[in-house]
């Protein structure tokens, strides 16, 4: 079952979703920055954005390495980034830190290795929310075995943690057209985001 759901996921939702989120990701990184993507699945939206942005480099780490990628992917523990402070411009998580029992901790790591850390992740605030981000994330990652611990935050809690590791947000945005319609009446609706953060 989740193959086939998978399989239909791959075919309608994440070709859109890779170019939609490349293109917003694409537009917060400044020029010359060296980029690392934690939990960068198969690559894909590193691939376009380095095509859009050939002034920069970008590499990517992943718990779960996949057989196939669009470009080498690191091993990595899923907690501990191994790279020496300061490594990077950039750290960016795309969808990966719900994925975690703490986001705390790999922000943390971000804001040891990266001078900006660049998240795109969801919002859990309103009606079904919680409901609606389970179903998205069982669909789209399911079938490729990655856990599944449905560690949504509000927006108090994103706050905190962010003051808490002595980051502020320095640039956001909500509206990221990530599904057509009526799609986007049910799977869009303020779940996500993609934030800039900055050392205070």
């Amino acid at each position: 079952m989740t193959r086939i759901v998978g399989n239909l996921h791959n075919k309608f939702v994440f070709g859109r979703r890779v170019r939609v989120l490349a293109d917003h990701l694409a537009a917060f990184i400044p020029s010359g920055h060296h980029v690392l993507d934690v939990g960068c699945g198969d690559g894909a939206i590193d691939c376009l954005i380095a095509k859009q942005r050939p002034d920069i480099s970008i590499e990517g780490i992943e718990l779960l390495v996949r057989p196939i990628t669009h470009m080498p992917v690191k091993a990595f523990n899923g907690e501990t980034i191994p790279y020496p402070d300061g490594s990077f411009e950039t750290v960016m998580f795309v969808d990966a830190l719900h994925h975690t029992a703490d986001p705390r901790v790999l922000l943390r790591e971000a804001a040891r290795v990266g001078k900006m850390i660049l998240i795109k992740d969801h919002l859990c605030e309103g009606v079904l929310a919680d409901a609606t981000l389970r179903f998205m994330d069982w669909v789209g990652n399911a079938h490729h075995g990655v856990a599944l611990p449905y560690n949504y935050w509000s927006m108090t809690q994103w706050s905190n943690a962010f003051n808490e590791l002595g980051v502020k947000v320095c640039g956001i945005k909500w509206s990221l057209g990530l599904y057509p319609a009526p799609a986007c009446w049910l799977f869009d609706r303020g779940l996500h985001f993609v934030a800039k953060l900055e050392h205070m």
